[in-house]
């Protein structure tokens, strides 16, 4: 270990994964290493460190903006050791983690953890380090188990786990009591009769036009507006186009989810051609990314509480919503898929996966908006 005469500096870095004001805060982990260079290493050392924090990342890949300008910065600075409150708060994944300690190790910087007491100046450090980061990277492929063990379970209720509601529908509180006269509350979805509408001019202009671009134009110009109040974007209306909750399950929709390998936990009789699907594990989250669709086949399916309101191809291949008694009829005519359609882009196919078989109607349904 470095003396405390050394001109190097020490390095503080602490991560917590969401801002929360429990458990081990960022403060709490400064202060307890800055308390442990101030004995190890001298007051001076402790005065002088250099810190950087992640709030808000998860610890199971580096991509964290403080935890890379340290990085960037070790290049520059001659850093003597960086340190941690607990290992984990540098990384989950052991991969991640071997390759920081080798790179480490290769410009002579030490890396402290003084929770577990481990630093890697010594051979017996560097092997408890990898040790317990096998153990770290275990309880986090743990956690994501059991999460998603649960998920499978609530799956099975077709509720509404929580979060800003698709657009069309609101969340509704359930109550029920228990054989042991305890009560469960849940949440489903709720229609909103002018959003749904929306929804429904949103697919018919798209369907029409086969362009995103064009479905926002026609949206700007109808002064149609979000949830919250805020203009459409590209990107809003096609997470509303590929939203797997707009979908009525019946009998097309099962044919479609079995041959796409979803885990669905539905049976083939709950698709009685009224509600909506409900899709868990749909997307993967990332933070400071844009979140990202994952395949279809690590999706959790039921069949919702909600009703539906897209269906599906329909013999010989038409697509109608359901009828309503403040909805005119739509007129629909076979047309060819949108991904075959002249002066589609290449990408409408993937945009419209869940969807793959709606076919173009021949008019839209007349703007909700202006």
């Amino acid at each position: 270990m470095k003396t405390k005469d050394t001109p190097k500096q020490y390095v503080i870095y602490s991560r917590k994964s969401k801002f929360t004001g429990k458990g081990e805060s960022i403060e709490n982990q400064i202060e307890l290493c800055r308390q442990y260079i101030a004995m190890h290493f001298g007051e001076e050392a402790a005065e002088n460190v250099l810190v950087y924090e992640d709030e808000g990342f998860s610890g199971g890949n580096l991509e964290r903006p403080q935890f890379k300008k340290m990085m960037k910065d070790s290049q520059k600075i001659a850093f003597a050791a960086i340190v941690v409150y607990r290992l984990d708060r540098i990384s989950r994944n052991i991969g991640d983690f071997a390759k920081l300690i080798e790179d480490l190790g290769d410009r002579h910087i030490d890396f402290i953890s003084i929770r577990e007491q481990f630093d890697t100046s010594s051979p017996m450090g560097r092997a408890m380090m990898y040790i317990a980061s096998v153990f770290s990277q275990l309880e986090r492929e743990t956690i994501a188990e059991r999460i998603r063990d649960n998920m499978h379970e609530l799956s099975k209720t077709g509720r509404w786990l929580g979060g800003t509601t698709p657009t069309g529908y609101a969340s509704e509180s359930l109550s029920s009591v228990t054989v042991d006269g305890k009560v469960k509350k849940a949440c489903k979805l709720k229609p909103i009769p002018e959003e749904i509408q929306l929804v429904k001019t949103i697919f018919s202009v798209f369907m029409e036009t086969g362009s995103l671009s064009k479905t926002d134009q026609y949206l700007l110009e109808h002064r149609c507006v979000t949830k919250r109040g805020k203009q459409f974007t590209r990107f809003a209306i096609r997470g509303i186009l590929t939203n797997p909750v707009y979908m009525i399950a019946d009998e097309t929709a099962y044919q479609y989810l079995k041959e796409n390998n979803v885990d669905l936990f539905a049976e083939r009789s709950e698709f009685d051609g009224e509600h909506g699907i409900m899709a868990y594990n749909r997307t993967l989250q990332r933070p400071g990314k844009a979140n990202q669709i994952r395949p279809m086949e690590e999706w959790i399916v039921a069949v919702g509480k909600h009703p539906g309101i897209i269906f599906l191809c329909l013999p010989p291949g038409q697509i109608r919503f359901p009828a309503a008694a403040d909805d005119a009829e739509l007129h629909i005519r076979p047309s060819l898929p949108v991904s075959a359609h002249p002066g589609t882009r290449k990408d409408t196919a993937e945009l419209c996966r869940v969807f793959l078989h709606i076919l173009f109607p021949m008019r839209r349904l007349s703007p909700p908006c202006s």
